[in-house]
């Protein structure tokens, strides 16, 4: 049998170069493709990552020829490049290969021509991404089967780049997954979470499982909580009509947070290879206990901002959920009893996202002076996602001068101060793993039912229900029951 590969252990995983290919755009004229999809893959031809022959085929409603295209998307490009360095030069190779095809996404006739565009341009080797509005995602795949898009010639590939959100609920995410099924096998479905290309997130795995340190301590032995927060400053920034659909339940935590819970909680691997990290992720998302209808007003808040209502497109009466909190346990050996808490919400004090790790207090404190600092300010472990990545170690020293009298210092880590340079965005790194065939940080079929069956009861329950919101004023961290969620068990929300 042979070797399993590594590929996190592969020295030229973000200096792999992309196989001949295209990639084909549906939702060419929309915000994802000019803010991330586009920068991030003009990025990689500055970085010679792409090959020559690199084709990116545009498509949306909107009548434009390839000449028009190129002009729209060169000032956004230069708008939102991440590190600011935009090339005369080296746009006009890279326009060179940026075609466009104009189409009804219910019309035959556009599939038709996205294939007679790419034997014009002469890729065998295709990627397909859906970056339009959700309701498009089995409308694309029924026409893309019915076109014979799916099918991979012998020694060529075809694949497809899902965004999210994956469906409303289970049964919806179900009926998605079929009907994509019936264009493109599982093995050639990518479906995106951002949150999985960040560095952050990836070093997670390298952290816990490259370091002898830490991996002995991860477990419900050492660990007495662990906080994940991703909060928003802003609000919905002219996509209240979008939100009021979907709420921070389903936005953050359904697909991103529970995400980040799997990479944080699974089980080591044997090897690191696509389908054991994923099958590790799996089980733990599997693992995680689901609530009965009478546990979610224990375990489980809503809330919505003051002013949301009055935002453009919103309901005056919508019941949308834009705070959200909630406790998870995970029912196997290794976090048997330790909480998972997570929340997400709009209008909150900063934008930041971290992963706290809690540990036990020492079982026996030698200095009572500090005794009451030691229980309220325990040793944390800090990943911190954004907005600058890194990692910070708590723990208490001695301070100086004759006595002993402890203080917490941090040791930290911060990715810019250590190496330098630029990291590759979430979406060079996702769309470089796409096109190369390593499906590692994609979320599989079994992964997405097995979140949307964490969540549904809660869901399920909190449409049931009619809510007194506005609950929390912009610039707090949300409904004053989030803080009781966690003081009925004796723990407090991390806030600095």
């Amino acid at each position: 049998m042979a070797e399993a590969q590594n590929p996190f252990a592969d020295p030229l995983r973000f200096e792999r170069r992309v196989p001949e290919c295209a990639i084909v755009i549906f939702g060419a004229n929309g915000d994802l493709t000019k803010r991330k999809l586009l920068p991030a893959l003009y990025q990689l031809a500055a970085d010679r990552r792409l090959p020559a022959s690199f084709a990116i085929v545009g498509t949306s409603r909107t009548a434009m020829d390839d000449e028009t295209f190129r002009a729209k998307m060169r000032p956004e490009v230069q708008r939102f490049l991440e590190s600011g360095n935009f090339d005369d030069e080296l746009w006009t190779h890279f326009a060179a290969n940026l075609h466009y095809v104009a189409g009804d996404m219910n019309d035959p006739a556009l599939y038709q021509a996205i294939r007679d565009k790419l034997a014009q341009i002469g890729q065998r080797n295709v990627l397909f991404y859906l970056s339009t509005q959700p309701s498009y995602y089995s409308i694309a795949a029924d026409q893309l089967g019915a076109a014979g898009l799916g099918e991979s010639a012998p020694g060529a590939w075809r694949r497809i780049v899902v965004e999210k959100p994956f469906g409303h609920d289970l049964a919806s995410a179900g009926a998605l997954n079929a009907r994509l099924h019936a264009a493109f096998p599982e093995e050639e479905i990518y479906r995106i979470d951002h949150y999985l290309g960040k560095e952050t997130v990836q070093n997670i795995l390298a952290f816990r499982f490259g370091n002898g340190i830490f991996e002995p301590l991860w477990n419900r032995r050492y660990v007495n909580n662990i906080q994940i927060t991703a909060a928003e400053a802003i609000g919905v920034e002219g996509r209240g009509a979008y939100y009021q659909e979907a709420g921070a339940l389903r936005d953050m935590i359904q697909n991103h947070l529970l995400q980040v819970l799997a990479t944080v909680a699974m089980e080591p691997t044997a090897v690191f290879e696509p389908h054991a990290v994923r099958d590790e992720r799996a089980k733990l998302l599997r693992s995680i206990k689901i609530m009965r209808p009478s546990e979610v007003a224990q375990f489980a808040v809503a809330g919505q901002y003051h002013g949301f209502r009055e935002e453009l497109g919103v309901d005056p009466a919508a019941q949308t959920d834009t705070f959200a909190a909630v406790t998870f346990y995970v029912d196997n050996w290794r976090w048997a009893g330790v909480p998972f808490f997570i929340r997400t919400g709009k209008k909150l004090p900063k934008r930041s996202t971290d992963i706290a790790i809690q540990f036990n207090s020492a079982p026996l404190s030698l200095f009572g002076s500090a005794d009451g600092e030691l229980s309220r300010r325990p040793n944390l472990l800090i990943l911190r996602i954004q907005p600058e990545e890194g990692i910070s170690l708590r723990f208490f020293s001695k301070h100086p001068g004759s006595g002993m009298h402890l203080r917490p210092v941090s040791m930290d880590f911060k990715y810019g101060a250590s190496f330098g340079g630029r990291s590759p965005s979430a979406y060079e790194t996702l769309l470089v793993d796409a096109m190369v065939g390593d499906a590692t940080l994609y979320t599989r079929q079994d992964m997405v039912e097995a979140s949307w069956k964490v969540v549904e009861p809660i869901l399920e329950n909190w449409q049931s229900q009619k809510f007194h919101f506005p609950n929390y004023e912009p610039g707090t961290w949300g409904p004053v029951e989030a803080d009781k969620l966690l003081a009925r068990t004796n723990h407090q929300w991390r806030n600095s």
